[in-house]
């Protein structure tokens, strides 16, 4: 039985080029960046046009560019930055990753308050919902640009203007959005974006944080001057450089991959809605990343659902992949307002440009003959 990989927002794999470049890289800027001799120049000469190449494409300016060691880096970056040595109100959804829900609680612990912004039924922002905020006292906003479960892509601009006119630093978790979708960072307002190279077909090991221009925050890690003394430590330049690489290869195709894995995408959802019914996909009426179906199969249990799939050979997961393990309502959809059954009996298929039209047939057929298979027949 041949494996279907259907679960590229937990990681996708290394695309040929990019690992020819970080081969490439290693051989001729192995040299740390930060030496003066030719072999350090050279080093240096690459990471600064991977820095110009990220610029580009994301419509930011080079020195808004810091290099961390991926997204969960980025975030607790510009969390811990922003929230050190200040007291305030930390705003965010219920449906944030992890690493921005752990480091909103540690900040909590250092005598900062939280507060939700709601959602509605797509997992949209609920502007309607925003006056009722604390904003004099609010001082961070966390929001996932790109929902890693349901695909969801927020309109943050009314958000980023609110942001503004009352002081507060606004982070957007981009790590699923970059490589997927156009972000422009100066047309997003944000003062702050996280990516990891992972999340489109890059090395894992490396990310970056965007910093608006004119923004200062204490470094997270203390050592040398790298990145302007904002992140101490040696660059890895072939993992950036690899980086760069694999957001050009999408930049540069983007249109035509979106189209493809959309197409492919719905094949799948459609396929399901028709063969697997009743299912529930959440946030079908919001605007998703063209890759991401989050979809329940009510009466089957995700876990279980999740065994048998992996026995089957297709590759999926229950949600994000930093929070598996538990058998919990995802805290995202029941923030929708879905049922909490419903929730536990959804499942994440994200598919990836790797993908082939006969693999989402294979793979739909694989999904409906387990639901048939393993989902209780109702009494008469």
């Amino acid at each position: 039985m041949t494996p279907i990989y259907l679960d590229n927002n937990a990681t996708t794999p290394l695309f040929p080029e990019v690992t020819q470049c970080i081969i490439d890289a290693g051989a001729t800027a192995f040299a740390n960046p930060g030496s003066q001799h030719s072999y350090g120049r050279e080093a240096r000469r690459v990471l600064e046009d991977c820095r110009e190449s990220f610029a580009d494409i994301l419509n930011a300016d080079e020195s808004e560019i810091i290099f961390t060691s991926g997204g969960t880096e980025s975030i607790n970056m510009a969390i811990y930055g922003f929230t050190f040595g200040r007291k305030g109100t930390i705003a965010l959804t219920a449906g944030e990753h992890p690493a921005t829900l752990a480091a909103c609680e540690k900040a909590r612990q250092n005598a900062w308050k939280t507060v939700t912004l709601p959602v509605d039924d797509q997992g949209r922002l609920d502007e309607t919902q925003w006056a009722n905020l604390p904003w004099h006292d609010i001082k961070l906003v966390c929001v996932i640009l790109a929902h890693n479960e349901t695909g969801v892509i927020q309109d943050v601009s009314r958000l980023a203007n609110l942001c503004r006119q009352h002081g507060a630093a606004l982070l957007l978790d981009a790590v699923q959005a970059v490589g997927k979708t156009r972000v422009n960072f100066e047309a997003l307002g944000a003062t702050a974006l996280a990516f990891g190279a992972h999340k489109f077909h890059g090395p894992r090991g490396v990310g970056a944080l965007l910093l608006k221009r004119g923004v200062k925050i204490p470094p997270l890690l203390e050592g040398g001057y790298q990145e302007h003394g904002r992140r101490a430590g040696t660059e890895p330049v072939p993992l950036i450089a690899g980086m760069a690489k694999a957001l050009q290869l999408w930049s540069s195709d983007a249109e035509n991959r979106s189209s493809r894995i959309r197409s492919l995408r719905d094949q799948l959802q459609q396929d399901l809605i028709r063969r697997c019914s009743p299912v529930v996909v959440h946030g079908e009426q919001a605007e998703r990343l063209v890759n991401t179906l989050s979809i329940a199969f009510p009466g089957i249990p995700g876990e279980a659902m999740l065994v048998n799939l992996h026995l089957a050979g297709v590759a999926c997961s229950l949600g994000s992949t930093c929070a598996s393990g538990s058998a919990e309502a995802a805290p995202s959809l029941l923030a929708m307002g879905i049922n909490p059954e419903i929730c536990k009996s959804s499942v994440r298929f994200s598919l990836g440009f790797q993908n082939s039209a006969e693999e989402i047939t294979e793979a739909a057929n694989r999904i409906s003959n387990i639901v048939h298979r393993i989902r209780p027949v109702a009494e008469p």
